[in-house]
């Protein structure tokens, strides 16, 4: 019970938590999008791989 309690104190004073599930909806939003943002990444790499490989097989 102490940790959750230390956890809402963080996420109170603006700290999301790493490898916890948030507890503030404010806390819960912000670890959402920043799942959306590591996708979006890993999505952007693939697209920027799969156009140099287009590009290189288009030179041939």
């Amino acid at each position: 019970m102490r940790r959750w309690v230390e956890q809402l104190t963080l996420e109170r004073h603006g700290k999301t938590p790493e490898h916890s599930k948030a507890m503030t909806p404010e806390q819960r939003r912000i670890q959402e999008l920043e799942a959306q943002v590591r996708r979006l990444e890993r999505e952007k790499e693939i697209l920027k791989e799969a156009t140099a490989l287009l590009m290189s097989g288009a030179l041939d």
